[in-house]
């Protein structure tokens, strides 16, 4: 089954963001996540009642091949290591294995699976979110501004988490029995958030930036966990996407996407020449021989 996230993925991410803090006097934490990019909102003793955002849909940009997956949400919960909830709503860009781009919406309620959203979603249509928590029951609102259309929904909710609010790219996951992988992400270019409002339960309305929570910024990165055989066989881990500064407001920013870096190939270095053989000494002349001197008989005196 395809799943939008799961908080066994977040688990690294959940527990760098409040471990890893930015430089003192910083508003923006980081942190990173095997399937998350984007900013999260929190602090402790703060619960949200809502959240809300808009996004340019992002145009997938596809080759054929194994098939790619990424998902543009806003949503309540689901970020801390140990919760098992998240209410979320938003949309997808994916990738046929024939290299055909499609794109969907759809909204969930984790643990429970997700659910299709009968909205025309085209590249370059704004979409605007809204999801509200309150008394156990869950309304979600997603709209395309540019077609004039709106969904919505109210669905009551046996498990919440109202600790944090997100505004996420994700590399959404394919869940099994008892586990989860991430799945490749496809290349979506750059997604720009905007309009990012939170409210929490004493009423109080303010961007990412506001002083009232703190923000942490998310980077998706291959190395933050499930580098599994069946994720690495289709090239999951491969892709990274990483969120940019907010905006003067605090209520916009955009995530760019990275694909993996194109090994270098190292050069073979040549093969050694063989050594130049030592020359061999010249062969000697033999000199010729010594001409044997005639023999003097004694006594014959010499011819006069």
């Amino acid at each position: 089954m395809i799943r939008r996230t799961t908080t066994l993925l977040i688990t690294l991410a959940a527990l760098l963001a409040f471990a890893v803090p930015a430089e003192a006097g910083a508003a923006t934490h980081y942190a990173t996540s095997s399937n998350w990019a984007g900013y999260v909102v929190g602090k402790p003793g703060v619960r949200f009642h809502s959240v809300a955002g808009t996004w340019v849909q992002p145009a997938a940009t596809c080759t054929p091949g194994a098939r790619r997956y990424s998902a543009y949400w806003i949503g309540i919960g689901g970020y801390h290591a140990k919760t098992h909830a998240l209410e979320q709503i938003g949309t997808q860009a994916d990738c046929s294995s024939t290299g055909e781009p499609f794109y969907s919406a759809w909204y969930e309620l984790v643990p429970a699976g997700p659910v299709d959203v009968h909205l025309k979603v085209r590249p370059g249509d704004k979409m605007s979110a809204h999801v509200t928590v309150s008394h156990g029951t869950v309304r979600f609102r997603l709209a395309n501004l540019t077609l004039g259309t709106v969904f919505t929904a109210r669905e009551p909710a046996r498990h919440l988490d109202v600790k944090t609010a997100e505004w996420i790219v994700e590399a959404p996951s394919n869940c099994g029995t008892g586990a989860c992988h991430t799945l490749p992400l496809a290349d979506f270019g750059t997604a720009g958030f905007a309009n990012a409002r939170a409210t929490n339960t004493a009423g109080r309305t303010g961007p990412i930036a506001d002083p009232a929570w703190s923000a942490t910024a998310v980077s998706l990165s291959p190395e933050a966990g499930d580098s599994s055989p069946a994720n690495l066989a289709v090239g999951g881990p491969a892709a990274s996407a990483t969120p940019g500064a907010l905006s003067a407001n605090g209520d916009a920013f955009t995530v760019s996407y990275a694909g993996a870096p194109v090994p270098v190939p190292v050069p073979t270095p040549p093969a050694p020449e063989p050594p130049t053989p030592e020359p061999l000494p010249p062969t000697p002349v033999p000199l010729p021989p010594t001409p044997t001197p005639l023999p003097i008989a004694p006594g014959v005196p010499p011819t006069g």
